[in-house]
């Protein structure tokens, strides 16, 4: 079973959600684009109707649904107006919580659980640095034990959101890596306070998803209590494997619903657009690339659930999980790419809209991990082929 079944349940939620999402159009996105300003409103609605917990336990306020029914709520969340903004309002909110989910105290669920869900706490996740990029062994920020827990000292990038959050989830060394066994040992995860005396926050100004802030984040002597250590210390980027997988699933599954509309505002204005006395859509310079467009989503589509239904069913998926990532982010970017094009002298206009998901589906295909490490791994843990780097 490769497709997505729409069982009632599901049918419900698909609606639901768009039925929410739909409130928020194109001009409230543009707007939110162009004046650089948090999609508040959006971020309240889908707190308040509960879809932040859609993964989490029940007993802590959330539905318990699995990381299929979450890929289809971030599927329809893409396809919206909103595209990638949309997304990443509410991202961190589905994944970032599961290392606590499996790894934390029933106390620090109890504590950090239900204001995530509520939307009351917003989180920052700082695990890049500048020095070390996808090198995440070589992280040079350092959690020291102090009498009361740690202090910790360093530099996070690409935190996003941090302009506005009152938490963080950070990964540091508790012990420097020339004292471990393995590269993968002496990192420990901190899910805390984002105490703004004790940590600096600097916005990126970058190519898209202007509405949502990325940061560069400058930590100095914070005190981090030992009860904010998440899991075993020195077990912290074992404990991040457990979210890598998610978080590749639905980053898939966004991607594949930012190119689905991009290929339906391409596909509308081919079939409006009359040149030469024809509608644009009748050429097949036009055409034919649209509808490669739509084989290739569909195609990275079915990757999407197989390696939902696979994470679902507790079975191995990182195969799956980075293949959906990689196929999904390739064909956006290319479907994304024909709307421009499609659309010509209006596809480079703001109000057409196309231009914002051009500049939006970039990070998918950056971001969380780059298409090379992902064709590294395929290579090395699939095809047996000797590592490359």
């Amino acid at each position: 079973m490769l497709e997505l079944e729409l069982s009632p349940e599901r049918q419900q939620i698909k609606d639901a959600v768009q039925a929410l999402v739909d409130r928020f159009d194109d001009h409230y996105w543009r707007e939110k684009d162009a004046t650089h300003t948090y999609p508040d409103e959006f971020q309240k609605a889908m707190a308040e109707a509960g879809w932040l917990g859609i993964m989490m336990p029940p007993e802590f306020g959330g539905a318990g649904l699995g990381l299929t029914e979450a890929s289809m709520l971030m599927q329809i969340v893409g396809n919206s107006a909103g595209a990638l903004a949309a997304c990443t309002t509410i991202h961190i909110n589905i994944f970032a919580p599961h290392a606590i989910v499996v790894h934390g105290t029933e106390q620090q669920k109890k504590d950090i659980l239900p204001p995530l869900i509520k939307g009351t706490d917003i989180t920052a996740f700082g695990v890049t640095e500048p020095d070390a990029g996808l090198d995440t062994t070589n992280i040079s920020t350092r959690a020291v034990r102090n009498g009361t827990g740690y202090t910790l000292t360093g530099r996070k990038m690409w935190m996003s959101t941090a302009q506005r959050a009152n938490k963080m989830m950070v990964l540091a060394r508790t012990t420097p890596i020339e004292q471990c066994k393995k590269r993968t040992d002496g990192m420990s995860l901190f899910y805390t306070d984002l105490d703004r005396s004790k940590v600096e926050v600097r916005e990126i100004r970058k190519l898209g998803r202007a509405a949502v802030d990325s940061n560069a984040v400058f930590i100095d002597n914070l005190h981090v209590p030992q009860e904010h250590l998440i899991g075993e210390e020195g077990r912290g980027f074992h404990i991040l494997l457990d979210a890598i997988n998610p978080e590749r699933i639905l980053v898939a599954a966004e991607a594949v619903g930012i190119g689905r509309r991009a290929l339906m505002k391409a596909t509308n204005y081919a079939n409006e657009r009359v040149v030469f006395g024809r509608p644009i859509g009748k050429n097949q310079g036009i055409q034919h690339p649209l509808a490669r467009n739509w084989m290739e989503l569909e195609a990275a589509d079915l990757l999407v659930w197989r390696a939902a239904q696979l994470y679902d069913a507790g079975k191995p998926c990182a195969p799956e999980a980075n293949a959906a990532k990689f196929m999904a982010a390739e064909a956006a970017l290319k479907t994304c790419e024909q709307a421009v094009r499609t659309l010509g002298g209006m596809g480079y206009a703001a109000e057409y809209d196309v231009e914002r998901y051009y500049r939006e589906i970039m990070v998918p295909n950056i971001a969380p991990v780059s298409r090379e490490m992902i064709l590294n791994f395929i290579g090395e843990r699939v095809l047996g082929l000797p590592r490359s780097y």
